[in-house]
């Protein structure tokens, strides 16, 4: 690498990090200000075109294993029918529905690379949509469905891509083939994930060292996803799958494992999404210049025409299948008008779709491969710009809120804490039987483990009440941390201060320091 490319290297990390931090100080979605930034500073900087092994091989494993492990396998369960009808059924009509239109549009484009052109923008890239409908409460399913979508419709869309590539190069499709390579594809990314799964949870069993764990954990996504691309599988499936399982069995790690997982997956998260939007919006100069033998407006009515047909057939996909799902009456399975909305809305696509448009084989003439890039670009900034920026407004006009649900959250926190109480105190009395008579100090000890327990309690019953006492007043708990947070800075300027007198050495300085982080960060909690 030369210092030029890793000074623009550099550059794009950095600016593109700066935006996201405007983004996240103002509330704004950040992935959809990337994109606009780097749309408006694409003119003036040299290009940087997108490299696919780089997004497919590089930036997809790491999110789509943190996605996977963050999620509720549980909750996926629950959901696992509309799942699987968006993504595996949406993905394959919206293929379908794009291919026809665009082949009818551009009789000279062969009907296997319009097919082509369906499979790479037919999955939605769910994270601007989580992004934002975490932050104004839309209900847990609704985002559970979006999730699980996200996590699952990239396999179905790339297998479907293959095929119809492989048809354009080849000159022939066998359905029964494709059927196959499509089943196969899922299957043995299933089998390799779930094997990876089981072998690093014994593996974890016997380690128990945070920081080696994290680091493995670091690897196995990529790991997943070579071995199951290696045998022509699903790495996609394999990816999910090991990160579903080990999320389900976190509970069994260390609580350091658990912490550094935590804080790592944010900072890897953070830092790709980051650099994927901004690359999108990058990408502007690239696609334009190879456009070339058509007029500006028949590219214009093509790009709106095949953005139009993309999110509508995710609408005549979404309300067709809950209109079914109603018919059968399937009680609280049944999505609500306002809900169904929204879904059909949440199809903003993203830097697979791109990555997949770049890919497409070189064996395909030069003059089509820049059409579809072409029309894949612009797919991709018109869902993020036009949905993506009015998603946060429809979710209000909607009014669909998520309070109920917090509260039966809150209250069942509360009663879980109450429980979880009544048991902690219940051993530490046994354990008192066992150790006999305490002294004086002893004594002080148990007597603060009792009201620290009784705190925590207490903190979850308030939250029910809003987290404010009697006539606006602060509650106990909400007072305790207030107090206790001024008394450890204050602490803390007193370490600092010995160690700056020389009285204090940076490294007992450091251990202390974590010591009093630690007791903030449960503060903040």
């Amino acid at each position: 690498m030369n210092p030029s490319m890793g000074l623009q290297l550099l550059l794009l990390a950095g600016g593109a990090i700066g935006v996201a931090a405007v983004a996240r100080r103002k509330g704004w979605p950040a992935p959809l200000l990337l994109v606009a930034a780097g749309l408006l500073v694409s003119p003036l900087v040299p290009s940087v075109p997108l490299q696919p092994e780089l997004v497919l091989y590089v930036f997809l494993p790491p999110l789509l294993y943190s996605a996977a492990l963050d999620s509720s396998y549980l909750s996926l369960r629950e959901v696992k029918r509309a799942v699987a009808l968006l993504s595996i059924g949406l993905v394959l009509f919206t293929t379908a529905v794009v291919g026809l239109v665009v082949h009818l549009m551009l009789p000279a484009l062969p009907l296997a690379l319009a097919f082509a052109l369906g499979a790479i923008i037919a999955p939605p890239d769910a994270v601007a949509a989580v992004a934002v409908g975490r932050r104004l409460g839309l209900p847990r399913r609704t985002l559970t469905i979006l999730v699980g979508e996200s996590l699952f419709n990239d396999a179905t869309a790339l297998t479907a891509y293959r095929v119809a590539i492989g048809a354009a190069v080849g000159g022939t499709v066998d359905l029964w083939h494709s059927v196959g390579q499509f089943l196969y594809s899922a299957a043995v990314g299933v089998a390799i994930g779930l094997a990876l799964a089981f072998v690093l949870a014994w593996l974890f069993r016997h380690t128990r060292d945070s920081l080696v764990e994290n680091t493995l954990m670091l690897l196995i996504p990529f790991a997943a996803y070579l071995a199951a691309e290696s045998v022509h599988a699903s790495g996609v499936i394999a990816v999910v799958i090991v990160g579903l399982y080990l999320g389900n069995r976190m509970h069994l790690q260390g609580f350091g494992t658990r912490l550094v997982s935590d804080a790592v997956w944010k900072v890897t998260d953070f830092f790709l999404e980051t650099i994927v939007f901004a690359l999108i919006g990058l990408q502007l100069s690239t696609v334009v210049q190879g456009i070339s033998g058509y007029s500006p407006w028949a590219v214009a009515a093509y790009a709106a025409v095949v953005l139009a047909v993309t999110i509508a057939s995710r609408f005549v996909w979404v309300f067709t299948v809950s209109y079914l799902i109603k018919l059968a009456g399937r009680g609280d399975a049944r999505p609500t008008v306002q809900q169904t909305v929204i879904l059909g809305w949440a199809g903003m696509r993203g830097v697979v779709s791109l990555a997949a448009a770049f890919a497409i084989d070189p064996r395909v003439a030069e003059r089509d491969r820049a059409m579809l890039l072409f029309l894949t670009f612009t797919t991709v900034i018109g869902t993020l710009l036009i949905q993506g920026t009015t998603f946060p407004a429809l979710i209000r006009r909607l009014g669909v809120s998520s309070e109920r649900e917090q509260y039966e959250d809150r209250l069942a926190e509360a009663a879980a804490q109450q429980a979880a109480l009544e048991a902690g105190l219940s051993e530490l009395d046994r354990l008192v039987r066992e150790a006999g008579e305490p002294d004086e100090i002893q004594k002080q000890v148990i007597d603060q483990l009792r009201e620290k327990s009784w705190r925590r309690s207490l903190t979850a019953w308030e939250r029910l009440g809003g987290g404010s006492g009697q006539g606006g007043a602060e509650t106990p708990s909400a007072l305790y941390r207030r107090l206790r947070r001024d008394m450890l800075q204050a602490e803390r300027q007193v370490f600092v201060r010995l160690r700056d007198e020389r009285r204090l050495d940076d490294e007992v300085l450091r251990d202390v320091m974590s010591e009093l982080d630690f007791e903030e960060a449960i503060l903040e909690r």
